[in-house]
This record gives structure tokens, sequence and C-alpha cells, in this order.
């Protein structure tokens, strides 16, 4: 390759995930502004309805953020009064995560909005392809993360 030429982002796929990554969290912030949650919050939120009482490790491994993140994340979720950390009755000093109700009222009310949001990132797409891409995608990401 002539190392004098451009390389056509529209073309390489790094470029593409992060512009769809970029669009798929305005569509988020533009549908759930006034519900004061990002998508990282949700996925954190999400997975603790599916796993109450995990601890923060094994929670950042499961929506794949690094625990730093997921950390600060977790006290922003514990300042809102949606999540609350307990004292792991075979280790105190393990502390579990769960979903406060406030938490589970949150997760409700935004329920049918997160399905919009989802509908309107694939809209571009015939209804085929939309089953298609996420299938491909989610194969892509199985596919590094058994790597």
């Amino acid at each position: 390759m002539d190392m004098t030429q451009s390389i056509d982002l529209a073309t390489t796929p790094g470029h593409l995930i992060r512009r769809a990554q970029q669009i798929a969290v305005a569509i988020f912030a533009e549908h759930l502004s006034a519900a004061d949650i990002t998508p990282v919050q949700f996925a954190i939120l999400n997975a603790l309805l599916d796993s109450p009482g995990i601890d923060q490790v094994s929670l950042a491994k499961r929506v794949a953020f690094d625990p730093a993140t997921s950390g600060s994340v977790i006290g922003r979720l514990e300042a809102k009064g949606w999540v609350a950390r307990q004292a792991d009755p075979a280790d105190r000093r393990r502390k579990l995560l769960v979903v406060t109700p406030q938490g589970m009222q949150a997760m409700a009310s935004i329920q049918a909005d997160v399905a919009r949001v989802q509908a309107q990132i694939l809209s571009p797409l015939p209804q085929a392809d939309q089953e298609l891409f996420v299938n491909l995608l989610s194969r892509l990401v199985q596919g590094h993360e058994a790597a």
C-alpha cells in the first residue's frame, strides 16, 4: 500500500463501529435525558437486575467495563439511591451490590424508552438486515471475547 494515500474511513470496521457507538449514545441521550441515566448506568443496573448480590469485580466483568469505571458508575448510582452495597454474609469485608426499590422503579419507568432507542438505532436497516446485523455484531463481539 502506498503510504502517501489516506485510508477510506467509511470502509474501515473500527471507524464505523466508533461512529455507530457515537450514534447509539446520542440516540440514548435524546430519549432518556429526562430519566437522568447513561448507557453505562443502564448496563450496570440491567446486569444487577439479572444477578442481584453480585460483587463489583464480577459485575465489571459481566458488563465488560474496567473495575475503576464500574466503581465510579456504581458510586453515582448509589448517590441516586438506585444501588446499595450489602456486606456478604460469608465474608463481611466483601460488598455485594443490589438494585434498590427506587432503582427498580427507575428501570421500570424507562423500559419502553430503551426499546424505542434500540429500534431507532436499527431503523435505517430493513427488518431482515436488522436481525442479521445484530447477529453478526454479536458473533464479532463473542469471537473477540473468546480470543
